[in-house]
């Protein structure tokens, strides 16, 4: 995955964003491991989705967690699967594509 360390993008309340693929970080941070691995997981999941139906699906499910209990962004799937799953440096190595529905 590329790396862009950048002051072009405010990123005041995230490590980094992945962008299709490529991860957008402040230059005035270093990045974990972990959240690398965490930004790879959800680039394999762009990658199964398409891509555009990867941000479609993401933006619809955040509207619709947004008036169910809990934080919204913790409760997409996506993010679930990331979270549960970014500390396993081989989770990409055995992951089953499409792992992510089962956090629906």
């Amino acid at each position: 995955m590329k790396i862009i360390f950048t002051k072009m993008i405010p990123l005041h309340r995230f490590a980094a964003i992945n962008f299709f693929g490529i991860l957008l970080a402040p230059k005035s941070i270093k990045i974990s491991s972990q959240t690398v691995n965490h930004e790879a997981i959800h680039t394999a999941q762009m990658k199964e989705m398409l891509f555009v139906f990867f941000y479609l699906w993401y933006l619809i499910e955040w509207l619709i967690r947004l008036f169910c209990k809990g934080n919204a962004y913790r409760n997409i799937a996506f993010e679930k699967e990331a979270y549960q799953n970014d500390h396993d440096k081989n989770y990409l190595n055995s992951r089953e594509p499409y792992s992510w529905f089962k956090f629906l």
